[in-house]
């Protein structure tokens, strides 16, 4: 027997048409320069990333909030919201998975509080040292 195998065909926007890219979206950015532009906000999930846009931050809408988003060279070509989810991810796992999150916590205070000590030291060796 044959292995049936399932293919997922994803419908691309006709190459006709070109990219989708919101004109307001565009106008936005348009005379500015990346570095010094402050958060654009938007609302145009849809639209597509254009090499335009790298290096500008946007503020995409999730549905409740603006979550900001940096463009950078390799996000061209993808949606804008992708990069902002629009559900909360609330963790796997139960009472085990909090214990080891509990020992993950208290390893990471003691090691925090090794190194502020082991800097304290070194700070009082220097103090005491003589100054020549």
């Amino acid at each position: 027997m044959k292995a049936h195998i399932k293919k997922t065909i994803v419908m691309a926007r006709s190459l006709k048409k070109g990219p989708y890219v919101d004109a307001k979206l565009l106008k936005k950015i348009e005379g500015k320069r990346a570095q010094t532009t402050e958060l654009i906000k938007t609302w145009a999930r849809r639209s597509q990333i254009s090499p335009e846009m790298v290096g500008f931050k946007f503020g995409v809408y999730n549905g409740k909030t603006h979550i900001e988003v940096l463009v950078n060279e390799d996000m061209v070509g993808h949606r804008l919201g992708e990069f902002s989810p629009t559900k909360k991810f609330t963790r796997h796992g139960g009472k085990m998975q909090k214990e080891m999150e509990a020992k993950a916590k208290e390893s990471e205070i003691a090691a925090a509080q090794a190194a502020k000590a082991a800097a304290d030291a070194a700070g009082a060796k220097k103090a005491a040292a003589p100054a020549k």
